[in-house]
C-alpha cells in the first residue's frame, strides 16, 4: 500500500515536469475504423509533414498503441506542442472471422484477432497517461454501439478533459445529433478527418481543454 502511495506520488511529480515543458499527452480513442489514424495522421502531417499510422478498411489495423513526440500545433497565433498517441480500436469482443470477411487468411486473421486483443489492454492501460482524450466515433453509426463502458468510466474517474469528435461529417447518413445527445457532458464536434473539414473548430476545442489541465 505504501509503495503504491509513493508510486502515485512521484508519477504526479513527473507527470507536472513534463507538463512545465508544455508537452500535452493528447490520446485519440474510440472504436474501431471509425478513423482515429485518419484524424491523428492529418494533425501529424499538417504541423510536422509526417502520419503516425497507417490506415485500413480493415478493422483493428492500429494494434499497438503509436505516437508521435512533439507534434507543435500553431492555431490562431499560439502555440502548443503535444505528444500524439494514437490507440487500437476499443472492442468488447474480437472474433477473428470478422478478418475473414477481409479476404485475410485465416493464420492471420487469428494473429491479427490476438494482437488486437492485447492492443485493446494496453489502450487502457494508457489511459493514465493521458492529459486530454479525444473519443472519435463514426457520425454514421448509431453513438451507443460505439462506446465503451470501461474507457467512459475510466475518463469519468480520473476526470480527464475530453472531447467528442463524431467523424465522417462528409457522409450523407452522418447525424451529429445523435452523437451530442448521447455524451451531453461534454463538447462534441463534427469533422471529416478525411477531406479535413472543420479541423480549426478540433483545434479550437483542444486548446480550450489544454487550460483544465
Amino acid at each position: 500500500m505504501v509503495i503504491k502511495i509513493l508510486k502515485n506520488f512521484f508519477k504526479r511529480i513527473f507527470s507536472n515536469i513534463f507538463k512545465s515543458k508544455g508537452e500535452i499527452k493528447l490520446g485519440f480513442y474510440g472504436p474501431p475504423n471509425a478513423g482515429k489514424t485518419s484524424l491523428a495522421n492529418r494533425v501529424c502531417k499538417d504541423f510536422t509533414g509526417e502520419e503516425i499510422g497507417k490506415v485500413s478498411k480493415i478493422p483493428h489495423e492500429t494494434r499497438t498503441v503509436q505516437f508521435k513526440e512533439k507534434v507543435e500545433i500553431d492555431y490562431k497565433g499560439k502555440k502548443m506542442v503535444f505528444k500524439m498517441v494514437d490507440t487500437p480500436g476499443i472492442a468488447t469482443r474480437i472474433d477473428y472471422e470478422d478478418f475473414l470477411k477481409y479476404k485475410v487468411k485465416r493464420k492471420a486473421a487469428k494473429k491479427r484477432a490476438k494482437e488486437a486483443t492485447q492492443g485493446v489492454i494496453e489502450s487502457i492501460k494508457w489511459l493514465d497517461d493521458m492529459d486530454i482524450v479525444v473519443v472519435v466515433l463514426d457520425a454514421t453509426e448509431n453513438p451507443y454501439n460505439q462506446v465503451n463502458i470501461t474507457i467512459i468510466g475510466n475518463l469519468v474517474a480520473k476526470k480527464i478533459p475530453v472531447l467528442v469528435v463524431a467523424n465522417k461529417i462528409d457522409l450523407k447518413k452522418a447525424d451529429l445529433k445523435k452523437i451530442e445527445s448521447a455524451f451531453p457532458e461534454y463538447d462534441a464536434i463534427g469533422i471529416s478527418a478525411k477531406y479535413g473539414t472543420n479541423l480549426e473548430e478540433f483545434y479550437e476545442s483542444i486548446f480550450k481543454l489544454s487550460k483544465k489541465i
